[in-house]
This record gives structure tokens, sequence and C-alpha cells, in this order.
């Protein structure tokens, strides 16, 4: 039987709830924390995957509180870079996931599902039509093992190479906030399907 790895949710918001639920649906072992640092630090500690899924303000805070239980854990930045009143805080040259990784040295960082709304995300699907998994990562096999979590839960995976790209994804990620709430008419009933003449791209 294979190795499934257990999975340790930083953040209890729609995103981590929704991710917890397709990740136990497809039979992951799965632990979450809210805003508890002795759990966030236990949870840390437990898991061989972490995924945060917190605010982007808030990321610093939850690096402090998992102490050093993240070294050689695959930590999924599932982040977007918004500030106050759906401002953009993040850096062009600078992924959010490349200054996660600066703070994790030790640990593999991948950027994955950021470009997706948290209604969809436990399965991947807006009315049945799938939604890609875009996934960015220095580590082969971390970025391996995000692509494998993917079409678990329902989504098509595509490799987005190194995590430098993390930045192209973190601005479709944003543009996917602005459509969908500076315009009530658009709403968050949209996302992102890659199409192409090859199969498993």
């Amino acid at each position: 039987m294979e190795h499934r790895p257990h999975i340790g949710i930083i953040g209890e918001g729609p995103v981590g709830t929704a991710l917890a639920e397709g990740l136990r649906r497809a039979g992951y072992e799965v632990e979450t924390s809210g805003h508890d640092s002795e759990r966030v630090e236990r949870v840390a500690a437990a898991s061989d995957t972490i995924i945060l899924a917190v605010p982007h303000a808030e990321r610093k805070n939850v690096v402090k509180e998992m102490g050093k239980d993240h070294r050689g854990k695959k930590i999924i930045d599932v982040s977007n870079a918004v500030g106050p009143e759906m401002s953009f805080a993040g850096n062009p040259r600078k992924s959010s996931a490349e200054e996660l990784q600066g703070w994790l040295l030790d640990a593999k960082v991948v950027k994955a599902f950021n470009t997706v709304f948290a209604r969809d995300m436990t399965e991947g699907r807006i009315e049945g039509e799938p939604r890609a998994a875009l996934v960015a990562g220095d580590d082969p096999a971390a970025r391996q093992q995000v692509k494998e979590l993917a079409p678990a839960i329902g989504f098509p995976p595509a490799d987005a190479g190194p995590l430098e790209n993390a930045r192209w994804l973190e601005a479709p990620g944003y543009l996917n906030l602005r459509m969908a709430y500076q315009d009530p008419k658009v709403g968050p009933d949209f996302g992102f399907k890659l199409l192409s003449h090859h199969h498993g791209a």
C-alpha cells in the first residue's frame, strides 16, 4: 500500500476547511489548526506536509509558531498577496512563496491552489468542469507530491516549474479576486482551466 503523507493544515477559514474536506474525502489523514499557537506547533510537528491556508499578513506569525518543526517538510503555500481594501500586497520581483522559502530555509516550499476560490477547493470543479491546479516549487519530489494531491481532490495538475514562477501564479490569483469582488455581477463562479493537445500537462 502506498504511503500517503499526513497533512497538516494551518488555517481553519474557508480555504483550509475546503482543502481539509477534499483531502479527507480522498483518503488522506488531515489535522487542522486555527489561531492556537500551541496547536499550530503540534500540527506542524505531526505532519509530513503542511498547508499554509492563512491570510498573507499572518504568514510570518505562523512561521514563528511552527518553530523548528518545518525542517525537511513540504510546505504548500496557498495564499494570495491581498492587502486592505483589495490592494496588492505582493512584489512582482519576488513572490510570497519565495519570501516564505527564505524564512523556511530547511523546508521545501511549493505554491499551489492559490488560483482557485475556496468554494471550489473541495472538489476542484465548477458545475462539473475541472479547475487547473498550477504547481510551482524548486524541489522536484515536493512538486510531484502536490501534483498527486491535486487529482486526488479533483484538480488536473499542471507543472508550473521552479518556485520563481510562483510570482506569475500569484498574479492570476490576485486577478481572480479583483474580477470576482470588484464587480458584484461576476462573483466567484469562475476559474482557470488549462486546455492542451497533450494529456497530463
